[in-house]
């Protein structure tokens, strides 16, 4: 609960990237004792949202160029496998479930209000998931869920800004239909594209921070 409670601050912006994690003042927050807040904190760390500083301790992650490239390069890899493989293995149900996650992701795009991030970014990774699990390879599926919470920071920020929802909805689309032709070239373009199109809008947010930060 300490975990999901902090993860979400971090994510709605509640805790600001550079802000630090005081295990007291969280611990009085939130009633519980230091140690389930040091476990989190811990947990948090790993997921890529906290680092640890020397000599000042816990502190909530900077969103960086330099750690959406890293994400986006594993990303990109692993998602182009991953719909390869899908090409060959996803079956009649799983492609209406890709559809059907489609349409709810576009469904709520039109309908749900915009401050509410965590429900679009979730019906997001829901298209996604099917893709995963079509694969039928557990291993790959592990390492994409590994890399979740990491992504799941920039598709936040991505889709913060409505202007991207046409481009979301079209990049879903292509990649569907590339899966339902089992056309393994259209299906992982359409996938690179979509990765890379995320890539160039969260970059722009980044420098955006940066510039507003230096003036």
């Amino acid at each position: 609960v300490v975990f999901r409670t902090l993860r979400q601050a971090i994510l709605r912006g509640e805790l600001k990237p550079g802000e630090r994690l005081m295990e007291i003042r969280l611990a009085n927050q939130l009633g519980v004792s230091r140690t389930p807040i040091r476990e989190a904190i811990r947990m948090l760390e790993l997921d890529g949202l906290v680092i640890m500083v020397p000599r000042k301790g816990a502190q909530v992650a900077q969103i960086t160029e330099k750690d959406l490239n890293d994400v986006l390069e594993v990303r990109l890899g692993l998602e182009e496998l991953a719909v390869k493989l899908a090409c060959q293995r996803i079956t009649e149900s799983e492609l209406q479930k890709l559809y059907q996650a489609s349409r709810s992701f576009e469904q709520m795009l039109e309908t749900t209000e915009t401050d509410d991030l965590q429900k679009l970014a979730q019906a997001d990774v829901a298209f996604h998931d099917v893709i995963y699990q079509a694969t039928n390879n557990e291993r790959l599926i592990q390492l994409l869920n590994n890399l979740r919470e990491q992504i799941y920071r920039y598709r936040v920020e991505y889709i913060k800004n409505p202007d991207n929802y046409p481009v979301l909805i079209a990049e879903h689309n292509a990649i569907a239909e590339g899966l339902k032709n089992r056309d393994k070239e259209a299906a992982t373009l359409a996938m690179h594209k979509h990765v890379k199109n995320q890539a160039v809008a969260v970059k722009s947010v980044i420098q955006c921070q940066d510039e507003a930060e230096n003036e």
